[in-house]
């Protein structure tokens, strides 16, 4: 019997390290921005963890998904909600629509940011079945994005976010190069908004020899990315939503660079935009810990 004790014991403290989720009253929302007709607060819950895309190999995927069942992440969602996010931001697919519908049965009130995805791509039919979910806005998919700019095919990418503003929903574009949000500025298009990824994660090996005289095995992450796009953020009026600051988790040791990069983005995006942020709290209670720390740097800013 003491084992069973032992083990239970275990379990708990290892639950409360975790999403720590039998914590205080929630916290206060988030500094926030004007989105359009919604306020979304400042950091963003991103999905990629959620769903086990690791960007980085099949072991780690395979492992983020295998523990992040659907209840687990509703109380991830639940847990950023209780420390003070409001917003987040999500691939639309069978799942994360079954997951947002039982999220707001159970009372859940975080708005919803969709990332056009997988069979939305194919059938953009479904933008209509995704707007009857009130999302705040709708964008093209980053890698399909840049795929287009590549091949001479932006023509499709403004379609995309045209059909989503015809169906009454903001219509953005995501993309992991800056060189995407130039073009779109330069030719004065009428999307909403952009996502922009940190890390030019869709060079080609090609595009890396090119620049770089060799190519890294797997997707590219290198130091002056995400100067290169803040630069352009800054460039375009329209709200930008930076995502993968933290490099899919090549930037979160030692644990002092995480404050560190997000000081670096919210001094070098504009006031009006915002950062996503995924999260897998298997071992520590990374909403409280990120929220905790945007309160910091935010308040260090003065903004």
């Amino acid at each position: 019997m003491p084992h069973r004790r032992i083990a239970s014991r275990r379990g708990f403290i290892q639950s409360a390290a975790g999403m720590g989720i039998a914590a205080a009253a929630p916290e206060p929302q988030l500094p926030k921005v004007k989105f359009f007709k919604t306020e979304v607060t400042r950091l963003i819950i991103g999905s990629n963890p959620l769903y086990g895309f690791a960007h980085f190999n099949s072991i780690l995927g395979r492992l983020m998904k295998e523990w992040m069942t659907q209840e687990q992440r509703l109380k991830v969602l639940k847990r950023c909600e209780e420390v003070g996010i409001n917003t987040w931001q999500v691939h639309f697919d069978q799942d994360s629509v079954a997951d947002l519908k039982r999220y707001r049965d159970e009372g859940g009130k975080m708005n919803w940011l969709l990332l056009g995805h997988g069979e939305m791509m194919k059938n953009p039919g479904l933008i209509k079945d995704a707007v009857k979910l009130n999302p705040i806005g709708i964008a093209h998919h980053g890698s399909l994005t840049v795929e287009r700019f590549r091949a001479g095919e932006m023509d499709k990418v403004r379609d995309f976010y045209r059909m989503v503003q015809d169906a009454g929903v903001p219509g953005g574009i995501s993309t992991h190069n800056p060189a995407v949000v130039d073009y779109v500025e330069g030719r004065g298009w009428d999307n909403d908004y952009f996502m922009t990824c940190l890390y030019r994660v869709t060079r080609t090996p090609e595009d890396s020899r090119r620049e770089f005289g060799e190519a890294p095995l797997g997707e590219t992450y290198f130091e002056k990315d995400p100067e290169r796009m803040c630069k352009m953020v800054r460039q375009t009026k329209k709200t930008c939503f930076a995502f993968k600051l933290l490099a899919a988790g090549r930037g979160i040791d030692p644990a002092s660079r995480i404050e560190q990069t997000f000081r670096f983005v919210f001094s070098n995006i504009k006031p009006q935009d915002a950062a996503i942020v995924g999260m897998w709290p298997r071992f520590k209670d990374e909403p409280k810990e990120n929220a905790a720390a945007v309160r910091r740097v935010l308040a260090s800013l003065g903004t």
